[in-house]
Formats: structure tokens, sequence, C-alpha cells
């Protein structure tokens, strides 16, 4: 049966992940501190952007640089995709560039055959700054979440990485496959 044009055109949930990361840093001008302080998502990257066909759900799970992720984070990570996935939705993760392809190969050995594809994506540079590349990785991984196919993958810089072949070139500051 032909969908109906208005089914066709409404909007349709992506669940967004935050975990911290360079992304979500943002500056205190009082102490000159550039940290993880909560998700800012919305109001840095969402709300400047027009997605009249995308439902964007923000669940903020960690705030955290991730230098400083352990197994028990990436557990946590991996627990918190497990249960989203049940909402047949795509999924997009916000996470630190530092350990971000090791937290989705993480994932991806643990759940095996997600219904939805599952992004992952970060920056170099934080939200806050002109040259920040986070509105470009964030935008990217939210179209690239609607198009793919089910799986597991790293969306950086205009690129798209099937986990578990990618991984942080720190010299080109990007990603690139193994």
């Amino acid at each position: 049966m032909p969908q109906k044009n208005n089914e066709k055109n409404a909007p349709k949930d992506v669940l967004l992940i935050t975990t911290g990361g360079t992304i979500e840093k943002t500056y205190d001008e009082f102490d000159g501190s550039l940290e993880n302080r909560g998700t800012s998502i919305k109001n840095r990257i969402l709300s400047k952007l027009r997605l009249p066909y995308t439902n964007i759900l923000v669940h903020p799970l960690l705030s955290k640089d991730s230098l400083y992720m352990d197994d028990a984070d990436r557990k946590l990570i991996c627990e918190t995709i497990s249960e989203d996935l049940k909402r047949e939705a795509p999924i997009v993760v916000l996470h630190g560039t530092d350990t971000m392809a090791l937290t989705a190969e993480y994932c991806f050995e643990r759940i095996k055959n997600p219904a939805v594809p599952v992004v992952f994506t970060g920056a170099m540079i934080p939200m806050g700054f002109d040259d920040t590349d986070a509105t470009q990785n964030v935008t990217e991984a939210l179209l690239a979440a609607r198009l793919l196919s089910p799986g597991f993958y790293i969306s950086f810089h205009n690129q798209i990485f099937r986990v578990p072949h990618v991984q942080k070139n720190k010299e080109k500051r990007t990603f690139e496959e193994k």
C-alpha cells in the first residue's frame, strides 16, 4: 500500500547520544578553561539547522573527554545504544575523537546486527570557535544516519567509515581506513 503524502513527509526520529569530547567543550571566560560541562548541542548546532523532516531526540549520557573514558564508560555507551535501538530510529553518537574508534569498535563487537545505522562523530575544534568542524560533522552524521544501511559507522570530514576498519590520523587531524 503506498504511503500517503502526509506520512511520507512526516518528521522521522533520530536519536542523538552525547558523551562529551572536544565537540561539546565550552570556554569559560572567567578562568580561561576549555572543558566538558554538559551538553550544549541544542543551543549551539541543532537550533541553527533547518530540519523539518527530522525530529532530533537528544540523550545526554556523559560529559567527558574521551581520553579519560574507560571500559566502564564504553559499556555504558554500548548499553545505552542497545536500549535505544528498541526505538527503531537511527542513532548518532557525539564522542571525543581520541577514543571514538575504540568505543565504536567496542559497540560493534557487542551489538550484532543493529536494525538501524549507528553513526559516531566528533570534532577537532570545539563548537564555540569560528573554525569549528563540529557543525559540519554533526550535520553530515545526521544525514548519514538517515541514509545508511544498518551497522556501525564513523562520519567525519565528509567521509563515512564502516566500523571496525577506521582509525584516527593525528597528523592529518581526521579519520581514515585502517
